[in-house]
């Protein structure tokens, strides 16, 4: 009888088995989703991580002043151990301190522009004829010597603005849920290598690159972008401009321009317009109408302090045995500069400190310890979280988890926008499906439903998984992260969904209360 037992044991997956222990407490999960959704703070985080902060491209005034507030406002509510922790030498701060720029002949026109970040300003203001640069190669470049000084760089562009058919927004349909729920195959192409944005199966948006005659050359490798520039400043031009159809209705995507290592020179002035204004100045210059620009571009580094940070934080457990074991939670809080970056990605950073708060507030003996870490410098490659898990978790011989490492339970993320929560991305960890399975079922009148195996890329959970430590980022409703917030202009407060975001709040807090309270950490890979 007893082989028989153990026989039958051992054709029940090891997964199922450990999902009988995993029933969710329905009681703390009603005292969560009241907090969360009767007294929730996310919004009021988010304004001042936004609009209070300020832009927040890393290593900025406006990153250390959300810095300095998610630190404050975490020791407030209680945390422990709250403070900004150095990961090393990151480089320049950077500022944009004003920025006109308008055409003023044959008539006045504002126009929609950013300078890329870590570019020097134009010296005051300037008024400048535009030069259309025909270039296929290096050797091109001589065709203009004497000719750029004093003038404004276009590139000839090849591509013309599409209409869009579909709306800006959207949300997962049932459809594309049960697809993602059905996925059974293990492909590491699911799993995006992309250091900046992010990577949703079967979601998102893939932006045109745009094309202009330098393009064809620089992958011939025979003009680079920064040999371009390089030319300009040596023939005394005002500035580079650049444009992108993905850009298109003011929109404007706008990322770095140059190096930002401490005893990098200043890269020369690199403006992205609105793809409208840019063509125009195009058309114009093709039919010879003479056209002047004013420009006035002020930018302003910081070196005083080269240092990376990220914002660290803990909820110490309480449990003799495990409060020496880890869960985890993040969001990155650094941003691109056009904007205030609220859906990429105070949004994720709000959430988090809104978890946080609701489990202080409910005042819940906590098995484990809770850890929050807000990242810097994830924009230019997930570098904050990569020093951390470095410095803390990772044995540098094999490339996975070290003693530290091992007693992390869990790893959470929150960074594809303010969508709400649709369910979880595994990574490919199978043991952890009857885990995530069991607790998201309280969640369905909430919309959340999904357990996918599908890896999702390009956020802090990337620097987790690396080392063999299970790591997630949630699924979120794109909403119109992709198509008109993700490193833009627009990625502005107004953007946000309140609804949104408090679910996503309650959702992960009852996710980080069952880790906490588990007899067994999260299975691994």
């Amino acid at each position: 009888m007893k082989k028989i037992i153990l026989v039958t044991l051992a054709c029940i997956p090891f997964g199922y088995l450990v999902a009988q222990n995993d029933e969710p407490d329905l009681n703390m999960i009603q005292k969560i989703r009241q907090e969360g959704f009767n007294h929730s703070q996310v919004m009021d985080l988010a304004f001042y991580l936004t609009e209070v902060s300020g832009p927040r491209l890393n290593n900025s005034p406006g990153f250390r002043r959300a810095a300095n507030y998610t630190k404050n406002k975490l020791s407030e509510w209680g945390l422990t151990n709250a403070h900004l922790e150095p990961w090393g030498e990151w480089g320049k701060g950077w500022e944009l301190k004003r920025c006109y720029v308008a055409m003023s002949a044959p008539y006045y026109k504002p126009i929609i522009a950013f300078p890329k970040s870590w570019t020097a300003g134009t010296n005051g203001l300037q008024t400048a004829d535009i030069v259309l640069l025909s270039v296929g190669d290096a050797k091109d470049l001589e065709l203009y010597k004497g000719r750029l000084t004093g003038k404004v760089i276009l590139l000839p562009r090849i591509d013309s603005l599409e209409p869009a058919y579909v709306a800006d927004a959207s949300r997962y349909s049932e459809e594309d849920l049960k697809e993602m729920a059905d996925w059974k195959g293990d492909n590491e192409a699911n799993q995006s290598n992309k250091t900046d944005g992010h990577n949703i199966p079967g979601k998102g948006y893939t932006p045109s690159p745009g094309r202009h005659e330098l393009s064809g050359a620089m992958r011939k490798g025979a003009l680079t972008y920064s040999r371009l520039k390089q030319f300009a400043r040596e023939e005394g031009a005002v500035a580079i401009l650049s444009t992108n159809p993905r850009g298109r209705d003011g929109t404007l995507f706008v990322q770095g321009g140059g190096p930002w290592a401490g005893n990098a020179a200043e890269n020369f002035p690199d403006l992205m317009l609105a793809y409208e204004d840019y063509m125009m100045l195009q058309r114009m210059a093709q039919h010879h109408i003479p056209v002047k620009l004013e420009m006035d571009v002020k930018t302003q580094f910081q070196t005083n302090d080269l240092q990376g940070y990220n914002v660290i934080a803990e909820i110490k457990g309480t449990d003799p045995k495990l409060k020496q074991e880890l869960v985890m939670i993040g969001a990155h809080l650094d941003s691109w500069h056009a904007s205030v970056g609220a859906t990429d990605n105070a949004a994720g950073c709000a959430v988090m400190m809104e978890v946080v708060r609701i489990l202080k507030t409910l005042n819940i003996q906590l098995r484990r310890t809770i850890r929050i870490a807000l990242w810097g410098g994830e924009e230019q490659g997930l570098i904050g979280s990569k020093n951390y898990v470095r410095q803390h978790f990772m044995d540098t011989l094999t490339k996975r988890y070290n003693a530290a490492g091992d007693k992390v339970s869990v790893y959470f993320n929150l960074d594809n926008g303010t969508g709400k929560i649709r369910g979880l991305y595994l990574q490919g960890n199978m043991a952890a499906q009857p885990v995530f399975t069991k607790w998201l079922q309280p969640f369905k009148d909430l919309g959340a439903t999904t357990i996918t195996l599908q890896r999702t890329g390009g956020t802090d959970h990337l620097s987790f998984d690396a080392i063999g430590v299970p790591a997630f980022q949630f699924i979120q409703d794109d909403i119109e992260y992709d198509t008109r917030t993700h490193h833009s202009n627009m990625d502005s407060y107004d953007h946000l969904q309140p609804g949104d975001l408090k679910q996503a709040a309650v959702i992960i807090a009852s996710f980080v209360y069952q880790a906490a309270q588990r007899s067994e950490k999260i299975p691994r890979k």
